[in-house]
């Protein structure tokens, strides 16, 4: 693996206002073990078919659902394709796979791993919190017969720590809040933190436009574009009459992605309650969305995933703290799939714009990275053998 970036040299400055994770960290995962990921306002995994930019993406999704609440059951439905495969069980048949992430804030940074078992029954067996090389959350399974683990975190009052149980289906970091008081600077020190671990993963939207979902007129509903981008041209509808300068923005970026002329991007109601999406040629020709190709599509739906934010897309960011202090964090496994060479150096240049602007972080893969990688702030981890 080689990681490299050409974002400008880093000057000494203030922690940053708004949580972004710094680091992905696979110690034994699917096809990684002992991995150390860099991530940037804007990252690319490069590689062939096979070189774990799936799974690398994969993980960080896991992480971000774990710390927005979500059962282990959920996030992973098939537990032991995560387990490495030459992994051995150990004497009582128990394997399982460890992942984890930094994330760096007004708190400084923070790390957070944690490690599951997958079989015989899938559970989490250990997860550790740490800041400033203290431990501020630890646990650990003792009773195998119970469906607890106990945990232990930082209190630095009359004790050093307080103990209790947690269960064994939820990541104990989201759930600090509801447990600890915050009555003594060590537990205020613990609540901050994973404050600043829930918020960077919750904030995270996985993204994969499937343009055959995409070609078909989208009943009116929320306007809340969905993983696939199946209701593209809903969204469109909504969003041209909220933020005339972002449309703007978006227009501009189709017709550079897209081939022949293109004037205006517009959403048409049909009457039955659905309305389909048209780009404008100009002199009164319109082209359906269902007559672009699938690159054409999919550059379209990233771009506007690019210029738009959370209140458009299908995403439940922290509401507890305010949308100034938040960055959004898009995964994008296959940014390249069906994209030509100039859709794709496109595509990057207006995340390494928008990505810039510190409001939006993007997390993408693409099979081949030197189309892009001589963009400027891009980090691209290359997993070529």
């Amino acid at each position: 693996m080689t990681v490299s970036s050409l974002a400008a040299p880093a000057q000494a400055e203030a922690r940053p206002d708004r949580p972004g994770a710094t680091e992905l960290r696979l110690a034994a995962f699917a096809a990684h073990r002992r991995a150390r990921f860099p991530l940037g306002p804007l990252t690319l995994f490069a590689g062939p078919s096979g070189s774990g930019k799936t799974g690398a993406l994969r993980a960080y999704e896991a992480l971000a659902r774990l710390g927005g609440g979500a059962a282990l059951g959920e996030v992973f439905p098939d537990p032991v394709a995560c387990v490495p495969e030459r992994a051995r069980p150990d004497a009582q048949r128990r394997r399982g796979f460890r992942i984890g992430c930094t994330v760096d804030g007004p708190e400084g940074p923070v790390r957070l791993e944690v490690a599951m078992q997958a079989e015989p029954e899938l559970r989490i067996v250990g997860e550790r919190l740490t800041a400033g090389g203290v431990t501020l959350l630890e646990t650990a399974l003792r009773d195998p017969g119970r469906r607890v683990v106990q945990a232990a975190w930082h209190t630095a009052g009359s004790s050093p720590v307080t103990r209790g149980p947690l269960p064994d289906d939820r990541l104990g970091t989201a759930l600090l809040p509801l447990r600890v008081a915050g009555r003594t600077d060590g537990e205020r020190r613990v609540l901050a933190a994973a404050e600043q671990m829930v918020v960077a993963l919750r904030s995270v939207y996985a993204c994969d436009p499937s343009p055959r979902r995409m070609r078909a007129a989208t009943p009116l509903g929320a306007g809340r574009l969905l993983r696939g981008c199946d209701n593209l041209a809903e969204v469109l509808w909504r969003t041209r009459s909220e933020c005339g300068h972002r449309y703007a923005h978006l227009v501009t970026a189709v017709r550079a992605g897209c081939a022949g002329p293109v004037t205006d991007v517009l959403a048409e109601p049909l009457g039955d309650g659905t309305v389909r999406a048209l780009l404008d040629r100009g002199d009164g020709v319109r082209t359906h969305l269902g007559l672009l190709g699938d690159g054409e599509l999919r550059y379209l739906a990233l771009a506007l995933v690019l210029l738009t934010g959370p209140g458009v897309l299908e995403v439940d960011p922290a509401g507890e703290v305010p949308a100034a202090l938040q960055t959004l964090t898009v995964l994008a496994d296959g940014l390249d799939r069906g994209l030509d060479v100039r859709q794709a150096g496109e595509l990057v240049r207006l995340a390494a714009r928008m990505c810039e602007r510190g409001h939006i972080r993007l997390v993408g893969a693409v099979g081949d990275a030197v189309p892009v990688c001589e963009e400027p702030g891009v980090t691209v981890v290359d997993l070529t053998p």
